[in-house]
């Protein structure tokens, strides 16, 4: 039997973009995430908006098996993969010394938050040019801005919920980000606001956005 394979602490992070085909059986597509679910996953459902994708799975679980297992389900259910983006939850080293109960938030975070059915989700990556250069930061400066970014963040609070997972390593960017808002004009506010913070606006580089609209998987396939 195949050993699992997780993080150590934390969850792996899974998103796959999808599209349908002729041949997609919507039934099967349904069993394939109550199976993910049945496993112990946390299976997000997105009706993705724009021609970049039309459906969005993005899983949660400790075990990366768990998560293969959902997509190979969802592909012989007839769903074309289109895109995909694996991540880990973190604590990062700018949030060490956190509450015990706000650390374990962001390594087991709860998804989806209620009430919150506008999704967004970019990747990123701190600059390294010459002269702009994240990584030749001393920490404590690192860490201010970091924290002034932060700062900006929290006055979105009861409006959006973000959750930023590590992908270092694990695929082309640094960091995945995903959020869940309260409306679409709350996603567009908070980022807009956000890039005027020096940590965002002086060493960020931002990748394709991918918008939609969460809801329950059944009600999904009938309208996409």
């Amino acid at each position: 039997m195949l050993k699992s394979v997780g993080v150590g602490q934390g969850l792996v992070v899974m998103h796959l973009f999808c599209a349908r085909m002729s041949g997609t059986d919507d039934e099967a597509v349904l069993g394939a995430v109550r199976r993910g679910e049945e496993a112990g996953a946390q299976v997000v459902t997105v009706a993705v908006l724009g021609h970049k994708a039309e459906l969005c799975f993005m899983g949660l679980h400790a075990d990366a098996w768990v998560l293969r297992d959902l997509q190979t389900s969802l592909v012989r259910a007839g769903l074309d993969i289109v895109d995909s983006y694996v991540s880990i939850t973190e604590l990062s080293e700018y949030a060490l010394g956190l509450p015990a109960e706000m650390a374990d938030m962001r390594l087991n975070p709860k998804l989806p938050p209620p009430d919150k059915p506008a999704w967004c989700f970019y990747p990123m990556t701190k600059r390294r040019n010459v002269g702009q250069n994240w990584y030749e930061l001393p920490y404590d400066e690192r860490k201010e801005l970091m924290y002034e970014h932060g700062a900006s963040g929290r006055k979105f609070a009861g409006r959006i919920v973000q959750l930023v997972t590590a992908s270092t390593g694990l695929d082309d960017w640094e960091w995945g980000v995903t959020l869940f808002g309260t409306d679409l004009g709350a996603l567009k506010e908070t980022v807009y606001t956000m890039r005027y913070d020096r940590a965002s606006a002086a060493y960020a580089e931002f990748g394709p956005f991918v918008t939609g609209l969460v809801g329950p998987l059944d009600e999904i396939l009938a309208r996409v």
